[in-house]
């Protein structure tokens, strides 16, 4: 590798790297959002108890059976394949000519759902039974209890797993240079073309990419910091106080 034509690919070249860097980001970001919306929606619904009989319980099975296909397909097949069936088979099946961007997003978005439908589930497992027990004897249905008193709990464990997946899908964007997305990879392979030097080119993606990655690994392990609390805390004069310095812990109460 000759680092004079690392620094000359990208001082020639630093305007497509940027657009890709963006599109990449944008994708994930709407993509991953929309993606853990679908997640909590299935979440609540595969939560509903079941009656014991009558249309309802026939209309709640189905749901959950069409649910279930939904998740079992987009976890069960890559997204490169995906993005082929449903760009160009839109347009042939449906007569829907949906552009590169709508139709990147659509993308990540419903494959980010499948994958978060069971980070959901598995956080709505983590809350103790007894909590849907005591919100059920002070009155509340399903859906006060899923809101009120489990997904606040539930958004907090899973954001994580919700990290997680957004790191995964920003690298994952890449295959979606199979539809012309002028993403990242698009763009790097664009300019690998025109030079010839690929081994340089794509090392600057590579470091563009592990730049995102980290920085956005780093600020969601800020954010899970600041959503778990402060580790210390005591209770002076009935008032919460935060432990500032080591001999203020005396008057922490311990549980």
């Amino acid at each position: 590798m000759s680092l004079e034509w690392v620094i000359t690919i990208l001082t020639d070249n630093w305007p497509m790297f940027l657009r890709g860097a963006v599109m990449t980001l944008w994708i994930s970001v709407i993509g991953t959002l929309i993606g853990a919306a679908i997640g909590l929606i299935i979440g609540i619904i595969h939560t509903i108890p079941m009656p014991e009989r009558g249309i309802k319980k026939i209309g709640l099975k189905v749901i959950n059976g069409l649910l279930s296909a939904y998740i079992e397909f987009f976890r069960g097949t890559p997204m490169m394949v995906q993005a082929m069936v449903i760009f160009y088979g839109s347009a042939m099946a449906f007569g829907i000519d949906l552009d590169v961007f709508t139709a990147a997003i659509f993308i990540v978005s419903i494959n980010t759902g499948a994958y978060m439908s069971e980070i959901v589930r598995g956080g709505i497992l983590s809350v103790d039974k007894g909590q849907f027990e005591a919100a059920q004897a002070i009155g509340m249905n399903h859906f006060q209890t899923m809101i009120n008193v489990v997904m606040p709990q539930v958004i907090r464990n899973i954001l994580p797993a919700t990290g997680n997946q957004f790191v995964i899908n920003i690298k994952d964007t890449a295959v979606l240079s199979v539809i012309g997305v002028t993403e990242l990879f698009f763009q790097t392979r664009s300019v690998s073309g025109n030079n010839f030097r690929y081994f340089e080119s794509f090392f600057i993606a590579c470091v563009l990419y592990f730049i995102m990655t980290y920085s956005i690994t780093l600020l969601l392990r800020k954010l899970e910091r600041k959503m778990a609390g402060p580790k210390n805390y005591s209770m002076i004069g009935g008032l919460p106080m935060q432990v500032v310095n080591p001999e203020d812990t005396s008057h922490k109460i311990k549980e």
